[in-house]
């Protein structure tokens, strides 16, 4: 699996001293190459298409679970708090007065496995003119349309969720309809939408007057019916080893832009020539900028982040600072004694990756939260 250090290493390519229009053109197919490849480290073909995010917001929910999975710079603070690796959020597409829904699921790739999927609903609070003891309930359930000519009878429809509610109460309520969902998954055609009833206790339909959820255009997008989707795409890796964050480093982040070919040559000379061979292996900043590469249409949060990289020498004898394994050390001495022509010191590469979480809106502009594995140098060592 390419990590983002694979795309970042790409742009220090050494080539020829060509003329000044080669070298532009050369420089655009790097770019474009480069995009392509970090498109493949996050599990796109292309990248979804840039919104006018003055009128589209992320719903409340996918923001605070965000927020709790990940720092301000996305970096994971607890691999085991998100069940799999990508939190899907699905608004209504029926916008019906009626408490009925419709989810539009074709951007979930056949290939994921579906862990939990829930249907959120903003439940109003009754009005002024309606009296009700604050401990009565009603029961509020919800169905999964089997037959749109018979939704209204029992044989058209399948029960998913049911519980009480009290009727005086206001704010979000949380049914799991992940039955239905697996089986939209495996029958795109079986999605004939969901359908909600509320009764009394006694079992008598009540008036959608008294108990009122949220839906259609008549109320404000924050609260309208929202479905969402717990999966896993199956691009675990077997890392070095996920953990949740590292030490901060409060050392100024030197940005990644796009250089020209020349400046790239430049960078790489110096950086070889002035420092790399000099430093012990350590860990040093290096901050991706999603505005710059061209992303911050679609990106939520975070705008970017410090992936950190690996740079240093491993000289004789190594010591335990250096994070060596047994095999680096052998090597090392090996090195050191001359005892096998062409063996190299050991290399300053990763030793810990943490993974990331990026939150933004796909092509259907549905708001997607997914994990990353392996984007973050936690620690450097000698290997």
């Amino acid at each position: 699996m390419l990590t983002a250090l694979t795309w970042i290493s790409m742009m220090g390519l050494a080539i020829c001293r060509p003329s000044v229009n080669h070298l532009e053109n050369e420089s655009a197919e790097v770019r474009s190459e480069a995009i392509k490849r970090l498109l493949e480290v996050f599990g796109m073909e292309d990248p979804p298409a840039a919104l006018v995010r003055g009128h589209k917001q992320p719903p409340q929910y996918m923001l605070d679970l965000y927020n709790t999975i990940a720092d301000v710079d996305g970096v994971t603070k607890d691999p085991t708090l998100l069940e799999g690796n990508t939190v899907r959020s699905f608004f209504d597409k029926l916008h019906s007065d009626q408490i009925e829904f419709l989810f539009n699921m074709s951007t979930v790739a056949k290939s994921e496995k579906i862990l939990t999927a829930e249907l959120h609903l903003f439940k109003l609070r009754p009005q002024a003119s309606l009296t009700f003891n604050r401990h009565h309930f009603c029961q509020v359930s919800v169905y999964q349309v089997l037959d749109s000519s018979k939704k209204n009878v029992s044989q058209g429809k399948k029960l998913l969720s049911s519980r009480l509610v009290p009727i005086h109460s206001s704010g979000w309520e949380v049914f799991t309809i992940t039955q239905a969902v697996r089986s939209w998954m495996s029958d795109e055609g079986s999605n004939l939408g969901l359908l909600v009833s509320v009764k009394t206790l006694a079992g008598l339909q009540m008036d959608l007057k008294t108990v009122l959820f949220a839906s259609g255009r008549n109320h404000h997008h924050s609260k309208q019916p929202m479905l969402v989707l717990f999966t896993d795409d199956g691009r675990r890796a077997a890392s070095l080893g996920i953990t949740s964050k590292g030490s901060d480093d409060s050392r100024a982040r030197p940005r990644l832009p796009f250089l020209s070919a020349a400046a790239r040559r430049s960078a790489r000379s110096i950086d070889y020539d002035e420092s790399r061979e000099k430093m012990p292996c350590q860990r040093l900043p290096l901050y991706v900028d999603f505005e710059e590469i061209g992303w911050s249409g679609w990106i939520v949060s975070p705008r970017g982040y410090n992936a950190y990289h690996c740079k240093g020498s491993c000289p004789f004898p190594l010591g335990q600072n250096m994070r060596p394994t047994n095999h680096a050390t052998v090597q090392s001495i090996i090195n050191a004694l001359k005892l096998t022509k062409g063996i190299e010191t050991p290399c300053c590469v990763p030793d810990k990756l943490f993974s990331i979480n990026l939150l933004y809106f796909d092509d259907d502009e549905n708001v997607v939260l997914k994990q990353y594995d392996d984007m973050v140098a936690g620690s450097c060592g000698c290997h």
